[in-house]
């Protein structure tokens, strides 16, 4: 049985499901059998390996699409939009502070899904009540993150290239300030944070070798004595595994961590 990671209605998440018997291609639009119900997705990849059940959907493949499945799937999204803008005036009418980030049919039309955001917990019965009598639909309304709204916005990091999140990342990984502290970066939230306000996503990706370069490299500040020099540590080089001191005689001397050499 076939590993295939879909994209479900133009998403920048990976899921992955079974596939039985379709003859399926990379870019090929299909419809999937998800929990909540049946979804238009695009093939992104196949997986040649086990990457364990938890991983994989509960439902699976159903079909590859049709010409009326396409026009149906052009009609949800035209739709969708159309039930932002009512969401908006009902949030108006009510006077509630969150706000809509989009809206998205599943395939049938069963349920229609909003994605909100808010600083405070929000008493949306009343509004999701109106929203479900106007669209006679079960309504379901999401609260998400400001990561996860760079994520589906998108935008330009301050890098110069396209937010890493939007481009090809699927989930979120935890970033800590340890680990702006670990590469010796400047701890200005406007040189360590991305657009959402939160941690850089790419804090993360060095973060391992940053951590098994500072091996034996003492920190800034901390006082040293070995067979070769004794002082205080003024600056580090973390990536060439050196650091300079000064000593008790007021010179500085760097040492090589690697040979246990100094210049």
């Amino acid at each position: 049985m076939q590993i295939v990671g879909v994209k479900i209605n133009n998403s920048n998440q990976i899921k992955y499901f079974y596939n039985e018997n379709l003859d399926l291609k990379k870019d090929l639009t299909v419809i999937v059998d998800t929990d909540k119900g049946l979804q238009f997705a695009k093939v992104y990849n196949f997986v040649n390996k086990d990457i364990g059940k938890d991983k994989v959907e509960n439902g699976k493949i159903v079909r590859i699409t049709t010409k009326k499945d396409y026009i149906q799937y052009l009609t949800n999204l035209k739709d969708a939009k159309a039930a932002v803008k009512k969401c908006r005036e009902l949030i108006n009418k009510y006077e509630l502070n969150m706000h809509i980030i989009d809206a998205e049919y599943t395939f049938t039309r069963n349920q229609l899904i909003y994605r909100f955001i808010a600083d405070d917990r929000v008493d949306f019965r009343q509004l999701a009540k109106d929203l479900g009598a106007f669209y006679k639909t079960r309504i379901e309304l999401r609260q998400i993150g400001v990561r996860d709204k760079a994520k589906e916005i998108g935008g330009v990091g301050p890098c110069g290239r396209r937010l890493c999140c939007n481009l090809f990342l699927n989930e979120f990984d935890s970033v800590s300030i340890n680990m702006a502290k670990n590469q010796s970066l400047s701890l200005n939230p406007s040189k360590i944070n991305g657009v959402c306000g939160r941690l850089l996503c790419c804090l993360k990706y060095e973060n391992d070798n940053y951590s098994k370069s500072r091996e034996n490299i003492p920190n800034i500040g901390a006082d040293i004595k070995t067979d070769k020099v004794k002082g205080r540590v003024l600056s580090v080089d973390i990536l060439n595994h050196k650091y300079k001191v000064l000593t008790d005689k007021n010179t500085v001397v760097e040492v090589v961590v690697d040979s246990g050499s100094k210049k």
